[in-house]
């Protein structure tokens, strides 16, 4: 009798534990003091690192800093890349991750992520010289075209579904393919609306000619591991609260309009 008793306390005992386990994300990350949040820091105007400053710049930024405020903690960034960025998240490598990351059925299905903020459009960079050239996916779509995408994230999956004939570039560093478009090491850059109106402020030489009819158009998500439905929770409420007070969609208005 004593043994079922001490056995059937065992698994009380253990059932508990699991239970403070599952539930308790929001707690470690009130006792640590810190939201871990993981972001490339290529992606410009979303999350971007200042190489001069060494701080973090965009929407996503002033995001992530809206989010810890709330909760009274600092944060802590969490470098990641968008061919790792699946696999950081669901390893738990960081509790959420903000960098302009796209909402789609594969993310939504093996991972969590939040309501949607932002409203962009898939497009393209050339040269201004070259932008008479360029009018459709089908005058991109020749042999004689170099694309150059960043491995890992939304461009490069598109790029790769439409794009049969270009000859398509692999460059690892994002933040660099705008300047090597302007320097003629290829002629197209798949990119975002935003990335490419920030683009254009900066080098006089790029042009986007199809900015204003984007080929897909998407939102932007706060991204985690599947299974913690608490923390997931508490990011919609965080972005619902700053949209009815009219905090995100002036964020939306300064980063993301043109």
């Amino acid at each position: 009798m004593v043994r079922k008793i001490l056995s059937a306390l065992a698994v009380v005992m253990l059932l508990l534990s699991g239970l403070r386990a599952e539930a308790g994300h929001l707690e470690e990350i009130a006792a640590r003091g810190t939201i871990r949040i993981g972001t490339t820091g290529d992606y410009r105007p979303m999350s971007y690192l200042n190489s001069e400053t060494g701080k973090y710049e965009g929407i996503d930024a002033e995001l992530s800093q809206l989010i810890a405020d709330s909760l009274h903690v600092s944060i802590e960034y969490v470098p990641t890349t968008w061919p790792t960025l699946a696999a950081d998240t669901m390893s738990g490598k960081f509790d959420i991750a903000l960098c302009g990351i796209s909402r789609n059925y594969e993310r939504a299905r093996t991972m969590a992520m939040s309501d949607g903020y932002g409203s962009i459009g898939r497009t393209f960079l050339c040269r201004k010289s070259d932008a008479k050239k360029f009018k459709s996916l089908a005058d991109i779509d020749r042999p004689n075209v170099k694309v150059m995408i960043n491995p890992g994230g939304i461009n490069e999956k598109f790029a790769r579904a439409n794009l049969k004939n270009a000859q398509l570039i692999v460059h690892n560093e994002n933040a660099e393919i705008p300047q090597l478009i302007a320097d003629g090491a290829a002629d197209i850059m798949i990119t975002t609306s935003v990335e490419a109106i920030s683009y254009m402020k900066i080098n006089p030489k790029l042009a986007a000619p199809l900015i204003a009819k984007p080929f897909v158009k998407h939102s932007c998500g706060v991204l985690m591991a599947k299974g913690d439905q608490e923390l997931l929770n508490y990011i919609n409420f965080v972005l619902a609260e700053l949209r009815a007070d009219g905090t995100l969609p002036a964020l939306e208005h300064k980063y993301l309009e043109s």
